[in-house]
């Protein structure tokens, strides 16, 4: 097939589950032979730091789409203008301070760009789609990395006659993030985009459900294809860590509970046989989370425990795969659901056991897997009895990470989904002629 790719960028500040899925996939169906160009918007793609995987411009410039949103004289801007706020060294400047644009800015820019033609930002719609239709051959398919690109489609049917498809993970957060009445009417707006767009594709079938129900989406439009990873690199470690190792993998920020492990690591750490716990945490962060993380410091120096931390600032590829093979047990106690938990996949292939609480996909990936302990959702006590167990019996982790070892490559092996990706998108294509 040929197929178009768009995927937001998020810079290369933290851990950007979409990039990552995005970029894996992308080279996974190329690898069988397709035809896929991956287009970025916003922000370069963290994927590109270490292996490129785009090979398009970056279009809606973060900075641009920000001018455009606050000040009618950068609509109608020139484009040699506009370039230089497209330069690479600006965008990953902007990446940086991502988190200080008020709530209100955030919201008003969300409903802009729903808008599409309709918004403050179409002309950076009308170059992107004029751009695809000049340079490159008609694709088969035109894929959204989620749903709140949605903007992009009428414009792209209109222009190219390709059927789109969207990918779904995990926008339901962002969007009741919103402040209100942004939130609400963000959701009124998908919804309606919703019709236009030809399939959905979900990321597990938790999220299927969720978002058939929330986009009123019928079931001839509702797909599930599991992500994968790709396993080349996973390679795990032939011993156990010195002492035991508690691992924290995505943006270290309060959605992701982290405040909630930190408080169960200083219950952990007055137990017997667990006084030497360590406690590694990796993923990134944004301007906006400086605050959390300092009181997070604040909070170990107070109890005594700080040394046995480490906030590593580095996660790039070689950096995250070193930080995977230095853990006895992952946990990122998610405060809500989950469409899809990369870092899961990214540990138990690693041959690291997973604790994780039993909401959104993790029941699903755990029984798929084998390789993790669920918890009921609780307090920082309810986490540290979860992780206890693996902590104190290395054997007992060892087998459980080598499990979910051997889950992930029977079922969320890259390739497998690559394949089945493909397969949903031509059926979503031939059903749209």
């Amino acid at each position: 097939m040929r197929i178009v790719q768009i995927s937001p960028g998020s810079g290369d500040n933290f851990y950007c589950e979409n990039c990552l899925r995005d970029a894996a996939l992308v080279r996974a169906m190329r690898r069988l032979d397709h035809d896929v160009l991956m287009v970025p918007l916003y922000l370069p793609l963290q994927a590109d730091k270490t292996e490129p995987v785009s090979n398009a411009p970056i279009f809606f410039g973060g900075v641009n789409v920000f001018l455009q949103q606050k000040c009618a004289l950068f609509r109608k801007t020139p484009r040699w203008i506009d370039k230089l706020f497209d330069s690479r060294r600006l965008l990953e400047w902007a990446a940086r301070k991502a988190g200080m644009t008020s709530a209100r800015d955030l919201g008003e820019t969300t409903i802009s760009m729903l808008e599409g033609e309709n918004g403050r930002q179409v002309k950076e719609l009308d170059r992107f789609v004029d751009w695809l239709a000049e340079t490159q051959q008609r694709p088969d398919v035109v894929c959204l990395s989620n749903v709140l690109l949605g903007g992009l489609t009428r414009r792209i049917k209109d222009k190219l006659g390709v059927p789109v498809v969207c990918l779904l993970q995990d926008e339901d957060g962002f969007l009741d993030g919103l402040t209100s009445p942004y939130a609400e009417r963000a959701w009124e707006i998908v919804r309606r985009l919703a019709r236009d767009i030809d399939g959905f594709i979900a990321v597990s079938t938790y999220f299927a459900r969720t978002m058939q129900k929330r986009l009123d989406v019928e079931d001839k439009r509702m797909h599930v294809v599991h992500m994968g990873i790709d396993l080349k690199d996973y390679v795990p470690s032939p011993s156990h860590p010195p002492v035991p190792t508690i691992g924290f993998l995505s943006r270290m920020c309060p959605e992701r509970g982290l405040d909630v492990l930190v408080d169960a690591f200083i219950l952990l750490k007055s137990r017997d046989g667990l006084r030497e716990t360590k406690l590694q945490i990796s993923g990134g962060r944004s301007a906006a989370d400086e605050p959390f993380i300092k009181r997070l410091q604040d909070k170990l120096e107070a109890a005594g425990v700080l040394s046995d931390v480490d906030f590593q600032e580095t996660f790039d590829r070689d950096a995250k795969l070193d930080f995977l093979r230095a853990l006895s047990v992952l946990c990122v106690p998610e405060r809500g659901p989950v469409a899809y938990g990369l870092y899961v996949l990214e540990a138990l292939a690693m041959g690291v056991p997973v604790v994780e609480p039993a909401i959104g996909c993790f029941p699903d990936t755990i029984e798929m897997t084998g390789g993790g302990v669920l918890y009921a959702p609780g307090p920082a006590e309810t986490v540290a009895e979860a992780l206890a167990p693996l902590l104190l019996d290395d054997e007992a982790a060892k087998k459980l990470g080598a499990q979910g070892r051997d889950g992930v490559r029977r079922a969320f092996d890259i390739e497998q989904t690559a394949r089945k990706m493909v397969e949903t998108c031509e059926r979503i294509a031939q059903r749209a002629k």
